[in-house]
């Protein structure tokens, strides 16, 4: 769950920003400010809980919540970090991750937080996090970032996922490990792409990234299936059809249509070059595509073709959710209600 700003934050974010151990100790004095004009900054994600609560994350560590998506109120979150992407598996229990390797929990539906990670050391962003119940969950991030926990964020493991290595760099980091470990656990912190978005579909999990990354997993991220390249630049979000086809969106308004078992695909036009942030379904069925420069494209047949809505202002749309039928969008200039046609 932003994207224009975390194809942005790819250039520079390592310019803008331990364990829990670690992390508990330099929270005095680190929570987010309260800021009256947070609802008008830089959002970069928005999630809907259940249709009765918004959740949005951002700079400074902002988090705030809404019942109704007009009235906002600012949460106190401890970390002043950039927040990228939030997700909630109930009414109550949420996380929200960021820069640093930053993750954050709510047991009270968003309303106070509390630090469960922050890496400051390894200077990198997670960019998302989803959660299979209240104890299992996965968070990606940049340059393969990829945290579980299987006790609902108490404690944290790193995994590094080779499965989305050529053969060439698996040989080659097998080689390197047996002769210099140290360079070894360097070059593993690198050697990834960029794991932008991953989503829960069902039973199966879907991760989209750099390099035209596309993966699926039946056994919620232990294993992973990649699929053949389709597209050589970077895809930021993935929907699950109404009729059970794959969207994947990415750079240059790229937009790709397959089947559930990541095959037969086909190049959609959508009539934009924009960077292509996310993409999300309304309740009648309508598909939704957000992107840089005010665009957004509306499909109703299933994704097959798009007609444009640009928005006058030009501003990026990040990230949206449909809630109580009105698209709700966040974006370099904060909230926005936007009336879809």
């Amino acid at each position: 769950m932003r994207h224009f700003y975390l194809a942005f934050f790819a250039a520079c974010l390592f310019s803008l920003t331990t364990h829990l151990s670690y992390a508990q100790k330099s929270i005095v004095n680190n929570f987010s400010r309260i800021e009256p004009l947070a609802s008008k900054s830089l959002l970069l994600d928005i999630c809907s809980i259940e249709q009765s609560r918004l959740v949005v994350v951002g700079q400074h560590g902002d988090i705030l919540t809404s019942n109704d998506g007009v009235h906002w109120q600012q949460a106190k979150v401890p970390t002043k970090t950039t927040l990228t992407a939030v997700y909630f598996i109930n009414k109550y229990q949420g996380w929200a991750v960021g820069h640093d390797a930053t993750i954050v929990h709510t047991n009270d539906g968003g309303l106070t937080w509390e630090l469960q990670q922050s890496l400051p050391e390894k200077e990198k962003p997670l960019l998302d996090v989803v959660f299979k119940d209240e104890n299992n969950g996965v968070a990606v991030g940049a340059y393969g970032l990829f945290y579980r926990t299987v006790d609902g964020g108490k404690s944290w493991q790193n995994e590094f996922h080779q499965e989305f290595l050529t053969k060439d760099d698996v040989q080659y980091i097998t080689e390197l490990k047996s002769e210099d470990e140290e360079a070894y656990i360097d070059e593993i912190g690198s050697i990834l792409p960029h794991f932008n978005r991953i989503i829960k579909a069902g039973n199966m999990l879907y991760l989209v990234g750099e390099i035209g990354l596309l993966a699926s997993s039946d056994d919620f991220g232990r294993h992973w299936k990649v699929a053949n390249e389709i597209y050589q630049g970077s895809f930021f979000d993935l929907l699950v059809t109404p009729k059970n086809h794959l969207l994947v969106v990415g750079l240059r308004g790229h937009i790709f249509r397959g089947n559930k078992n990541m095959q037969d695909w086909q190049q959609i036009d959508s009539k934009t070059t924009a960077l292509l942030n996310s993409v999300l379904l309304a309740d009648d069925n309508r598909i939704i595509v957000l992107g840089n420069n005010g665009v957004l494209l509306v499909s109703n047949d299933d994704g097959k073709s798009y007609q444009e809505q640009a928005q006058q202002d030009g501003k990026s749309l990040i990230a949206g959710v449909w809630f109580n039928h009105q698209l709700i969008v966040v974006s370099d200039v904060g909230i926005k209600i936007i009336k879809v046609k």
